[in-house]
């Protein structure tokens, strides 16, 4: 697949754009006031243990506490010995004995199920840890953190709490990931940890692999001593900035250019491929034109659409996103495809063009959580199997990680996908201030309706035959177009006068209504 790689940067933020074939695959927004967090270590204290929900909250010297779930803590119940970090259970052999016996007879309670310890068995209020940022802080929610610390470099994430070694599904080659796996238990055999091998090793020599570990080992002893030497709550650690983090983990042979609009982040951008990548240093480039360089290439106009409900097939069929708290549901429409003869074969077509666009999109506004998608109903098995089959193999190249399911019996296929970051939408949007976060107003009609009562109400209270009525200029014009018989009924019924005063800058939904000519607020 050919890529690009677009990095736009100014005085406010960093974004880049990702494009496949041209078209915008992910975008990535980095503003320059926030604070950044992700990938980060920091000695942290606990500050509260809640066996009952197996969780503890960290102080990690942010606004809000962090999140640590047990299963994002590391522990080991047939080592006693604290490591150098504080990191682990720090149990004597005795204690983790009594852990052991606390594990069987938790297993035994439950049938099995769940964690065999409590979080309160493995750490405790005031204790310090040596944590990293998993997942952003969202909304209201503080960051989640996780003492399985990874170190990710360019060809391999290394793991010092780890023994694993996995290969990148990425890789399709299966000799070339023997290959990769085996080089890599040449190396553990003389150090500690496991490995995560990325796809950008793929083809490299034994010295650049091991070099990159060996470099790697020494980072992690580096922050270990640093930790050593830091008060809890504080920053151990930072990850790489924001333009290098996305040339390390993006910048890989499949991208045929790199283009930049700042001098500065290309200076920056050169230095680090010049150290790590120099065979890739032609295809990254200093962006001149006087165009701006997310115009010239269509971004701006594909972050618009990115923001809205609904999303053309170029079949004429279209997608509506509906994003909220709990879940994200993606449901599939014919909209103008009819087809030639064959409804089954027109739904099927329909719903395989809908596959790359609801992958892209997840993609691309970064989603994350539940997702449920509701394709257009499919009788036949074959074809809801083809299209399952094809959102599997899509989702693949996704960098998030996705746990996806078969259609259920209502035709509809559910996935979690994982979400570290804001999504788009939470990111450049707000919750609108008129329809209080429903995405809906009360129609005009309704409005009208309901300022007749309140003006019933006014008339009661005062007796005054006067009233001035305020209101959204669409309200007044509707009340003397649509509605001017019963506006003309109610005053003759009330022996009312009514002035009606429009204003362009007052709510749909608000209207202001004054007793005669005094300038004193009745009724709101």
């Amino acid at each position: 697949m050919e890529k690009e790689i677009l990095i736009s940067d100014d005085e406010y933020e960093t974004r880049c754009a990702v494009l496949e074939k041209g078209v915008l695959n992910e975008i990535y927004i980095e503003r320059k006031a926030a604070t950044q967090t992700l990938g980060n270590l920091y000695k942290g204290r606990v500050a509260n243990v809640l066996p009952g929900m197996q969780v503890a909250f960290v102080d990690i010297g942010l606004e809000r506490h962090a999140f640590l779930h047990i299963s994002d803590l590391r522990y080991d119940i047939g080592n006693g010995d604290e490591d150098e970090n504080g990191n682990g259970n720090g149990k004597s052999a005795k204690a983790a004995a009594v852990l052991d016996l606390k594990a069987k007879r938790r297993k035994q309670s439950r049938g099995g199920r769940g964690f065999p310890f409590l979080i309160s068995d493995l750490i405790s209020k005031k204790q310090e840890l040596l944590v990293q940022v998993g997942k952003e802080p969202i909304g209201s929610k503080g960051a989640r953190v996780t003492s399985n610390i990874t170190l990710p470099g360019r060809y391999v994430v290394y793991m010092p709490n780890s023994s694993n070694i996995g290969v990148s599904r990425r890789i399709e080659s299966a000799s070339e990931r023997d290959r990769l796996r085996n080089m890599a238990q040449a190396v553990k055999a003389d150090v500690e940890g496991g490995f995560i091998i990325r796809t950008a090793a793929e083809g490299l020599n034994e010295t650049e692999f091991t070099a990159e570990i060996r470099y790697l080992i020494d980072q992690w002893k580096q922050t270990c001593n640093r930790a050593k030497r830091k008060p809890a709550p504080s920053l151990v650690s930072e990850d790489l900035s924001f333009t290098n983090r996305i040339v390390r983990d993006m910048f890989t042979k499949d991208v045929k250019q790199l283009l930049i609009d700042s001098q500065a982040g290309y200076q920056e951008t050169m230095d680090y491929v010049s150290s790590v990548m120099p065979n890739l240093r032609p295809r990254v480039s200093l962006y001149k034109d006087n165009t701006a360089l997310f115009d010239a290439y269509g971004v701006e106009r594909a972050l618009k659409d990115a923001l809205s409900e609904k999303i053309w097939l170029k079949c004429g069929g279209h997608i509506i996103i509906q994003q909220t708290e709990a879940m994200v549901s993606i449901d599939v429409n014919t909209g103008k495809f009819v087809g030639k003869s064959d409804p089954d074969n027109t739904i099927l077509s329909a719903n395989l063009e809908a596959v790359e666009e609801v992958v892209r999109q997840i993609q691309l506004r970064d989603l994350g959580g539940i997702i449920v998608v509701d394709f257009i109903d499919m009788e036949e098995a074959s074809h809801r199997k083809r299209v399952f089959k094809m959102l599997q193999d899509a989702l693949r190249k996704d960098r998030a990680r996705t746990n996806i399911l078969h259609f259920s019996d209502l035709g509809l296929v559910e996935m979690t996908r994982q979400r570290t970051r804001p999504s788009l939408s939470t990111l450049l949007m707000e919750q609108c201030p008129y329809c209080d976060g429903h995405g809906t107003v009360l129609s005009i009609e309704t409005v009208a309706i309901q300022l007749f009562r309140a003006v019933k109400m006014a008339h009661r209270q005062t007796q005054n035959s006067e009233l001035r009525i305020i209101a959204n200029d669409h309200v007044i014009s509707h009340l003397k177009s649509q509605m001017v018989n019963k506006l003309h009924e109610l005053q003759r019924s009330l022996k009312l006068e009514l002035t009606l005063e429009p204003d362009a800058d007052l709510h749909l939904e608000d209207y202001r209504i004054f007793v005669g000519n005094r300038e004193e607020l009745f009724l709101d």
